[in-house]
């Protein structure tokens, strides 16, 4: 089991990045750099805080596909990410991972495609993930592709999952995690986020800070929901 992350740094070279481009409005990334723990770092806070953009950039800058897979993924259907990567620097780890892989939500059903492409090429069979519903081929390709003493990076996973689904998420994070798997994550998810031992790194308009679960805007908002669900609804739906 490794205790030194694959990846112990990431910092942004702010002379590579465009004047014109939309990363310089995001405050957040002027956090940088980050350094990073073994085990699983999640990055959470509210749309358009830049979690997603700085994870497609390490992504991207590890080597990975920009819609998602490991390094031997090399399909596109659209080229829109930021183009951060360029000024991203990473320190790495003195070791190398079993494996990597990039899965996001949002290009998910474009990976099940390459996977069953990719499967039939190597192996002469396929998974047929299109044969199944988006939790469960998300969930296999974790089961089956993320191994111990691998990188895995993932945007939005939550996305795919019903709420006991994510419980099973979360216990397969714990699984990898415990076997040497380093996990950088973007969430919304309070349930996903509530693994014991995960370092959480909140975004906002202006910084980036490891705070605790409960201080999360998802944990405090989750909460008061379900504490108090009649008042808040009577709250945000007075005058509909």
């Amino acid at each position: 089991m490794t205790q030194v992350p694959f990846i112990r740094r990431v910092s942004i070279d702010w002379d590579a990045v465009p004047d014109d481009s939309f990363v310089r409005s995001i405050g957040a990334l002027r956090s940088l750099p980050l350094d990073f723990a073994p085990g699983v770092t999640f990055m959470v806070g509210e749309n358009a805080t830049g979690k997603s953009t700085l994870l497609e950039a390490i992504a991207v800058a590890y080597g990975l596909n920009p819609e998602g897979g490991s390094r031997n993924y090399a399909f596109s259907t659209r080229d829109t990410h930021s183009g951060l990567h360029e000024a991203v620097h990473l320190v790495r780890g003195p070791m190398q991972p079993r494996g990597a892989f990039f899965l996001r939500a949002e290009s998910f059903y474009n990976v099940a495609t390459a996977s069953e492409e990719y499967d039939r090429w190597y192996w002469g069979k396929t998974r047929q993930l299109h044969t199944l519903s988006h939790g469960e081929a998300f969930l296999a390709v974790i089961q089956k592709d993320f191994r111990e003493n691998g990188l895995y990076i993932l945007d939005e996973p939550e996305a795919a999952f019903s709420v006991s689904r994510q419980l099973t998420l979360l216990y397969e994070f714990d699984r990898l995690a415990k076997h040497g798997a380093q996990l950088i994550v973007a969430t919304h998810s309070p349930v996903i986020m509530a693994l014991p031992g995960a370092r959480i790194l909140a975004f906002d308009e202006r910084e980036i800070r490891e705070v605790a679960y409960e201080e999360t805007e998802a944990y405090q908002t989750m909460d008061l929901f379900m504490r108090d669900r009649e008042r808040l609804l009577e709250r945000l739906l007075e005058g509909e």
